[in-house]
């Protein structure tokens, strides 16, 4: 968990069409913009490490290039849509380890397959280590490693690809599944931020309003780590909108908070009496 990175995008629909939206035009010429936040988390903080914008039209994969800086021997996954060999490649020589999907159009050959362990997961179907072919020519190779994996809770086949031999075949269908991780961050910037209508009308004022709710979520987030009282995102919040311009201790407040808005009120009992009555003070 301390090396893993997710990496996922989500898509906000604009109220006009300054970013291309994806999709067909519709019958009527009308067609909303997009945009989307290519957001990388680390696992075990589950808060924003890397975030980039780009209009919902382009590709995912576009962005898989930025991702050059990860530590030696991190762990990311991602969708098959960021999926790019020629950067995969670079993750091998960096040391860095990805698990995605096989693309449906990949073009591979197997090389050799692995002894399934008694022990292992029912799942797995298949460990192997595969060859992929990738660029114009098809003549440049990438070495990765395909899992075959039946979920039967969904009834679903996945294939997995990775650059690490060393993982156990579950482990790197686990690695893959904790991608759902991500999806609760965005969940949680959607409800309780507004994201849903922007106040400017330019590219650069909707990635301002994008980039300050992901301020404002990551300052919760670490507050909410540094209490000991349990709160609701959710409602931390909405008391937190609605004291915003009142002077407190965030902290204090959040521990206690009928016990600090008596404290306040009898330390400042005085302070906004009238003072054209002094003798009405302690009346």
């Amino acid at each position: 968990m301390k090396r893993l990175y997710i990496m996922d995008p989500t898509t906000m629909s604009l109220f006009k069409d300054i970013l291309k939206g994806v999709g067909r035009n519709p019958k009527e010429g009308r067609k909303k913009g997009g945009i989307k936040a290519h957001t990388i988390i680390k696992a075990d903080e589950n808060v924003p490490y890397l975030i980039r914008s780009s209009e919902a039209v382009r590709h995912d994969h576009t962005f898989l290039k930025e991702v050059h800086h990860l530590p030696k021997g991190s762990i990311i996954t991602f969708d098959k849509g960021y999926v790019d060999y020629a950067q995969s490649e670079k993750f091998t020589k960096c040391s860095i380890w990805y698990v995605t999907r096989l693309k449906d159009n990949a073009i591979y050959q197997a090389r050799r397959e692995y002894d399934i362990p008694d022990d292992a997961d029912s799942g797995v179907l298949k460990d192997e280590e595969v060859v992929l072919y990738y660029r114009q020519n098809k003549k440049e190779e990438h070495r990765a490693r395909r899992i075959a994996y039946w979920d039967s809770e969904n009834g679903r086949l996945f294939e997995f690809i990775s650059n690490n031999f060393e993982l156990t075949a579950e482990k790197i269908a686990l690695i893959y599944k904790r991608r759902w991780q991500i999806e609760l961050l965005f969940k949680q910037l959607k409800q309780n931020f507004p994201l849903k209508y922007f106040l400017g009308d330019n590219e650069n004022a909707i990635e301002i309003q994008i980039g300050a709710a992901m301020l404002a979520n990551l300052l919760i987030t670490l507050i909410k780590s540094k209490i000991s009282r349990k709160w609701a995102f959710s409602n931390m919040v909405s008391i937190i909108r609605q004291q915003l311009m009142s002077y407190i201790n965030i902290f204090s407040f959040l521990e206690d908070p009928e016990g600090s808005w008596r404290k306040i009120i009898n330390e400042d009992k005085f302070e906004y009496q009238n003072s054209l009555f002094p003798e009405m003070q302690r009346a």
